[in-house]
This record gives structure tokens, sequence and C-alpha cells, in this order.
């Protein structure tokens, strides 16, 4: 049963490919009237086969194979990571919007974890602007359903999948402000970044005021007891401005243009580490 959305518009047609979720369009007439079950020959076993690690290797490559399928022809991107917990009403939730809406306009397609706060907030300005909304999930005891406002979407089984799919296919990372998950994303950006395992892109922290100390500590205590480089700050950047953090991942991405694959996020600037 479809859950009407809060403001009481008329909810978009939502079909399911698998674990694909796709809203709006028509549907796939190949499907009509049939379930993945019926289409598959119905001959029943001893099922204790489908708990064993070769089986869920089957299954994890399944999941990659969806997740690549799925995304293969996405429009540039970029992954927004955020608090599932942030309300409507939060001045965060105001600046989500305003950041997917901006990504948007600026060409991009925002990708998000696919739930509800920070989450919702990004997918709701890019649906907003006329741009692709994605949400990419995660089975949990809560949080399983995707938001309104993503317009294709996917579940995953696995958490290290989705992070896959996160990184593959996003110029860069803005993370807004959240908790454990959210750091979870973003440490896991940063040392990819750090270990030159991907090819280095920005990753942006929205709020001065709630990243600031994270960022002191990073200063005070990694860095001055040598568990970090001096130069390992400068792959984030954090700002208060949307606009500011638009302008960075689009200057990444004229640098990679450009052949190099070394830049990819500029100095702090006055908003950034060094002065927060």
């Amino acid at each position: 049963m479809t859950t009407p959305p809060p403001d009481g518009r008329r909810p978009r047609p939502t079909r399911h490919r698998g674990p694909v979720m796709l809203r709006g369009g028509e549907p796939d007439p190949r499907n009509q009237g049939t379930t993945t079950d019926q289409r598959l020959l119905d001959r029943r076993g001893p099922a204790d086969w489908v708990h064993t690690d070769p089986w869920r290797v089957m299954r994890i490559t399944s999941e990659f194979v969806e997740g690549f399928g799925l995304l293969a022809e996405l429009p540039r991107a970029v992954s927004v990571f955020g608090s599932a917990r942030t309300p409507r009403e939060h001045p965060h939730y105001d600046t989500g919007v305003a950041l997917g809406r901006a990504l948007a306009e600026a060409g991009y397609a925002v990708i998000t974890g696919g739930g509800p706060g920070a989450m919702e907030a990004a997918n709701r300005g890019a649906h907003e602007a006329g741009g692709m909304s994605v949400g990419l999930g995660i089975e949990l005891p809560f949080e399983q359903e995707l938001n309104e406002w993503v317009d294709v979407g996917i579940s995953f089984r696995y958490f290290f999948v989705r992070k896959t799919m996160f990184v593959k296919y996003a110029q860069a990372f803005v993370i807004l402000p959240g908790g454990f998950g959210t750091l979870d994303e973003l440490f896991e950006a940063l040392t990819l970044v750090q270990t030159r395992k991907v090819t280095r892109f920005p990753v942006i922290l929205i709020g001065t005021e709630f990243w600031s100390g994270l960022v002191g500590w990073i200063r005070e205590r990694m860095i001055a007891e040598g568990t970090v480089s001096p130069g390992d700050l400068d792959l984030i950047v954090v700002t208060d401005d949307v606009a500011e953090a638009v302008a960075v991942i689009q200057e990444a991405e004229a640098t990679r243009a450009a052949g190099d694959v070394g830049g990819g996020t500029r100095a702090p600037t006055a908003t950034g580490p060094s002065d927060a």
C-alpha cells in the first residue's frame, strides 16, 4: 500500500524491477501480471544451499550487477550524505533542499541513501528542479522505504556494495550534518582519496559550525601527533555556501577534464578547515 505524501499530493506511480524501484514513466509491459518467482521454475527442494557462503558470493555479485546496470548511464552525479533524523522544519533540511536544487540546475544527478531527513531534502531539491534524483537504500530494521522524492532507486543488502555505487558514479561527495553513518561515508571517501585508490575528487562538508569541532580535532590531535599529514586536511572543503560547494565541484571537474587527475579539491578557503 502506498502512503500518501504528507503535503497531500497524489503519489507518483511506483514500479519495481527486482530490487530496483522506479517512479514515474510507463510500466514495463514484460512484467505485467507476473512476479519474479512466477517467472522462475516452480520446483521446490532443499533450501539449505541458499544460506551457504558460496551462494552469498553469487548474491553479492548480483547486487553489483543490478547497481552497475541501473547507474551505468547516469549523467554526471554528486553523492550527498546527511542525517536521516533531520526534521523537515530544521535549517539543515532547507540547506539540503537548496543543495539538491543547485546541483540539479548545474547539470548533476543527486545520489543519496534514499532515506528521510537530509537525504530526502537533497532528493527533493533535485526532483523539484527537474534533475535526476537517485536513492541507494540499504536493508535495515528501519528506514527501509525510499523517500517520496527518489525517481530511480535500488535497495541493497550489503553496505560495501552500496558504498561502491556511491563512489563509482559520483563526481564529488557533499556531506551535510549527520551521525555515525554520515561519518562512515565521510571517512571512507577520505581514505580512498588519501590512499589514491580513487582519482581525487572533492569532499565538501556543509555547515562550519557543525563540522568545526571535528576539523579542529583532526588538526590539533591527529596532525599534531603525526597520525595524518598536514596536507591531508586539504582533502576537505568546509563551507556554509551551497553555491561555493557547487563551484568547487565544477572546478574539480574542469581540472580532471584538463588531464590533472591528481587535482580535484582546491585548498581550503576562508570558510574551510584552516579557519574552521
